[in-house]
């Protein structure tokens, strides 16, 4: 089970959105590769970083923000947003992303997703962005009619290292992860599912590593790092204690 911190990127700022609205964005740390540094320091063994310019506009905006967080940490990155072709990808994991996630363009191009798991072992998500149940694209400013599940199950077997799966409904808004539709998720599919969205409090932590919970990769947590109601040191404690529990068993 793995706690990933997020780090969102608008106009190069290290920012949080309410419910995935651009407009309604909170500055947390004016220098991403700080931010990411000091996510380090705490102890935390990954990053989950979104390109929100990116991901409206459907190209890397943030990429020197980018650049820089790689340049500031040893861990392994996870990055979303904007990345819609495979030379796209090819350039990012050259540069040293641990893996790419892909959300809009799995929707509208599987077969992409399809290619890049070949030609990428391990280097590809599928971000899965929901909002009443639907996939969300393009930012999260457009719905479709594909549901969750059914678009989770195309990428069955192709090689997707993990579905990030967020409810936009909850999201930085710290109401709690939906953990019904994200263990259904995780039920329906093979694939490594991360949770997102919503993530309040200790309580979100003590959740996940409940037995039902074991099957997912883990969660991402945003706001309540920043807003400082998750102690990083407690969270990363009751996760360190749960896998040596595991092991030992």
């Amino acid at each position: 089970m793995i706690l990933f911190p997020a780090i969102d990127l608008k106009d190069g700022q290290c920012v949080r959105l309410k419910l995935g609205d651009m407009e309604q964005a909170t500055v947390y740390n004016p220098d991403p590769g700080a931010q990411a540094k000091a996510f380090e320091e705490q102890g935390f063994e990954w990053l989950h970083v979104v390109d929100l310019n990116g991901a409206f506009a459907g190209e890397t905006v943030n990429g020197a923000a980018v650049d820089a967080i790689l340049k500031s940490t040893k861990n392994p990155v996870q990055l979303g947003g904007g990345i819609r072709t495979l030379a796209h990808i090819e350039s990012w994991l050259s540069r040293g992303l641990t893996r790419v996630i892909l959300g809009t363009v799995a929707v509208r191009d599987p077969m992409l997703v399809k290619e890049a798991c070949r030609l990428f072992p391990d280097g590809v998500a599928v971000g899965i962005d929901a909002k009443g149940g639907k996939v969300a694209v393009e930012g999260w400013a457009e719905a479709s009619e594909l549901g969750v599940i059914e678009l989770a199950k195309k990428f069955e077997g192709v090689g997707v290292a993990a579905i990030i799966y967020t409810d936009i409904d909850r999201d930085g808004i710290l109401t709690g992860i939906n953990w019904d539709s994200t263990l259904e998720l995780a039920e329906a599919v093979s694939i490594p599912v991360i949770a997102s969205g919503g993530l309040a409090s200790i309580n979100d932590i003590h959740r996940m590593l409940e037995p039902d919970a074991r099957k997912l990769e883990g969660a991402i947590s945003g706001r309540a790092l920043y807003d400082g109601r998750i102690d990083p040191a407690e969270a990363l404690a009751l996760i360190k204690a749960a896998r040596a529990k595991e092991a030992a068993q």
